[in-house]
């Protein structure tokens, strides 16, 4: 019975030993894991010091070359093409015969008009010498003056009709192809050539509604085009005075000299328009800012640990963004590993060159 009873004691002790080193265990292993959560994990950061930096704000947009100066060619009259004066893809002068259209019966009605105008000329002086000596009333007068007065404007009408039918250039320029030849019956639906003035050329572009009251008059601008990369500058000398209220735009002109020929109107072109200098500005790279739902946010290092900052941006280029406020001249700013980073995390951090 003795016996019995030693056994189940001995037993007691063994599970109570087994109890007390499993809550032992327990215990260790909790604490273990409560040290190593407590313990912030340091992260590898590289970082700049802000300075300050002359930023300029320039609007990347497109635009397109037009002629200065542009138009289609016809005949006023129609008639048989008597002579042509251009050579296609030439330059011509203001004035210049281009071509001319066969007037001869015009000339034969002009002699018409002309030999009823003296005589309606000859009438009307009679009249006027007899209504003198009151031999006739002055509603005979009248009637033989309104006569000559017929006669004259009929006259200067056919005039009018035969300087039409020698066509001039309105202004010096290019002249293209021409689709008549000598002896073609023309009529003023007739395309005859194209006339282009590219000494100097427009470029018309839009720009945002919020750019508006930065653009002014006689801005300069620098713009390319495709396939070649040197730089063209031209001037803003139009703007349109309101907003196109489909697109939010105003649209504005500029122009630019072409004495060597090298643009052509009715390509693109590519433009640079600046808008405003900022000699004392904080500029990050982009790969610093983080979007936030209430905006955007940079990091920046204390004393080895990252600190956020919320901040405000304006233009960007490719790979920088304009910092209106937030940050200063001297901040350490974290532009690397920034993804990774919360407010108060212990870093490492490895500066580089800005």
């Amino acid at each position: 019975m003795k016996l019995k009873n030693l056994f189940f004691v001995a037993l007691a002790l063994i599970i109570a030993g087994l109890i007390y080193y499993r809550i032992t265990k327990n215990a260790e292993t909790s604490d273990k894991g409560k040290d190593k959560g407590d313990k912030k994990q340091t992260i590898n950061v590289s970082g700049i010091v802000l300075k300050s930096q002359v930023f300029n704000d320039d609007l990347s947009l497109s635009g397109s070359i037009d002629a200065n100066e542009q138009v289609e060619i016809h005949s006023e009259t129609s008639g048989i093409v008597e002579s042509i004066n251009f050579q296609e893809g030439t330059n011509v002068t203001k004035g210049q015969l281009l071509f001319k259209v066969n007037d001869v019966e015009l000339r034969a009605q002009l002699n018409q008009a002309k030999t009823k105008e003296n005589l309606a000329f000859e009438n009307e002086r009679r009249a006027k010498l007899l209504l003198q000596k009151e031999a006739i009333s002055q509603e005979e007068y009248d009637i033989a003056s309104a006569d000559y007065r017929s006669a004259k404007a009929q006259s200067q009408l056919i005039s009018a009709q035969i300087g039409k039918t020698s066509v001039k250039a309105p202004f010096s320029g290019k002249i293209g192809l021409r689709n008549i030849s000598p002896g073609t019956y023309i009529t003023p639906t007739v395309l005859v050539a194209n006339l282009v003035n590219t000494s100097q050329l427009k470029i018309t572009f839009s720009i945002p509604e919020k750019y508006a009251t930065q653009v002014k008059m006689n801005s300069a601008l620098n713009f390319t085009v495709a396939g070649s990369s040197e730089k063209y500058s031209a001037k803003i000398y139009a703007i349109e005075p309101g907003i196109e209220v489909n697109t939010r735009t105003m649209q504005i002109r500029a122009v630019t000299q072409n004495s060597n020929g090298k643009l052509l109107p009715g390509t693109f072109a590519d433009i640079v328009l600046p808008l405003t200098q900022i000699n004392d500005a904080i500029i990050v790279p982009s790969e610093a800012i983080v979007p936030v739902q209430s905006g955007k946010k940079v990091y920046i290092a204390n004393n080895g640990i990252a600190k956020e900052v919320k901040v405000e941006t304006s233009s960007r280029t490719d790979s920088s963004v304009l910092v209106l406020s937030g940050l200063k001249v001297g901040d350490t700013l974290i532009t690397s590993g920034v993804m990774s980073l919360k407010d108060e995390a212990p870093i490492k951090l490895k500066m580089s060159r800005n």
